[in-house]
């Protein structure tokens, strides 16, 4: 950790240093629960073309920061945008979320694919022209899919919420999984290592489906291709690892990875992470996106239970998932006002 804090709370935060009042962002936070977002959509055309478009997506990314002040800015883009780097093609079904083709399920697919690394130039785009428009004390965040997670929607060519397809190909074919997400990694290590360059100070990787697997699985599909990603951009900035669904395995991988700070979803106890995680690592999370949907008394209290868990320890207010589209702003300007007390 280092010494000398950065005056940006959250940054400080990951650093390792405790703040007076937790800084605050919301994974999704810049989407589509904002009427902003919604119109720009409208005019612009669907959720890819604003993430491919520099000018849309650094509109999108300060949107929230305009609103509420959050104390962190997250780049409005997606993790399948390492899949077409990879040279898949991407697209989204109306109402039916992400397709990828042709998915890898041969070792002949995956050796057609020709890399496409070009398409992410727009991102890098975007970075630029948030970075010199935000607050001073606001960090900007990148991200990236992990490796498994990104490796599950390559093989289906969809979501899936039991993973079964990568699950089966883990089994059927470990060095054709292993091929893959090797790819992965190393794509993903020179898109972050881009979007620091850009202009990102700090990074989450977002395992979204790292709870489908055995703890065998898990160390080798999850913990150790997230290790590799860490050693590459150690120095280069924090890290956030972000392993939803881990649940028990959360220490190892805090343990193993070596990231800077650990998401936890809202099905950890929060208590609990504070006594079986590392002493000093920073943690972040973990509000129930449905009690933020709920408003009111509970949401304070679910809110307060959090605060009180992890007082003693670096900590960054978040959700334990991504925003959800009803999600009233009238309940993000309460949970903004109940987490820094009064501080505007």
């Amino acid at each position: 950790m280092q010494s000398d804090p950065s005056p940006k709370p959250l940054l400080a935060t990951l650093q390792g240093h405790r703040q007076p009042v937790a800084p605050i962002w919301l994974m999704r936070q810049a989407g589509r629960y904002l009427p902003e977002y919604r119109a720009l959509r409208e005019e612009k055309g669907g959720f890819l073309a604003l993430a491919m478009d520099s000018d849309a997506a650094a509109e999108i990314t300060l949107q929230p920061i305009r609103r509420f002040g959050m104390d962190g800015a997250i780049l409005f883009s997606d993790i399948l945008v390492v899949p077409m780097a990879l040279g898949q093609k991407l697209w989204f079904e109306a109402g039916e979320g992400p397709r990828l083709a042709p998915t890898v399920q041969a070792r002949e697919v995956l050796e057609s694919l020709q890399n496409n690394a070009g398409v992410l130039e727009p991102i890098y785009g975007t970075i630029r022209r948030v970075a010199p428009l935000l607050p001073p004390r606001t960090t900007f965040l990148g991200f990236a899919g992990s490796p498994w997670t990104v490796a599950t929607y390559m093989i289906a060519g969809q979501g899936s919420r039991e993973q079964a397809e990568a699950r089966r190909l883990a089994y059927r074919d470990p060095a054709l999984m292993q091929a893959l997400v090797d790819a992965i990694v190393e794509q993903t290590i020179t898109y972050l290592l881009g979007q620091v360059d850009a202009g990102v100070e700090a990074v989450q990787l977002f395992d979204s489906w790292a709870g489908s697997l055995s703890p065998a699985q898990f160390e080798r599909w999850v913990i150790a291709p997230n290790a590799r990603i860490v050693a590459a951009l150690k120095g280069k900035a924090p890290i956030i690892g972000f392993p939803k669904g881990a649940g028990g395995k959360l220490a190892a991988y805090a343990r193993e990875t070596g990231v800077d700070a650990l998401g936890l979803d809202e099905t950890v106890d929060p208590a609990w992470a504070h006594a079986a995680l590392p002493k000093d690592l920073p943690v972040q999370g973990n509000l129930d996106p449905l009690a933020l949907i709920a408003g009111g008394a509970e949401l304070d209290a679910a809110i307060d239970r959090i605060l009180a868990a992890l007082a003693e320890r670096p900590h960054i207010f978040n959700l334990g998932h991504g925003i959800l589209p009803d999600t009233p702003i009238a309940h993000v300007e309460q949970l903004l006002a109940r987490v820094r007390g009064g501080r505007a």
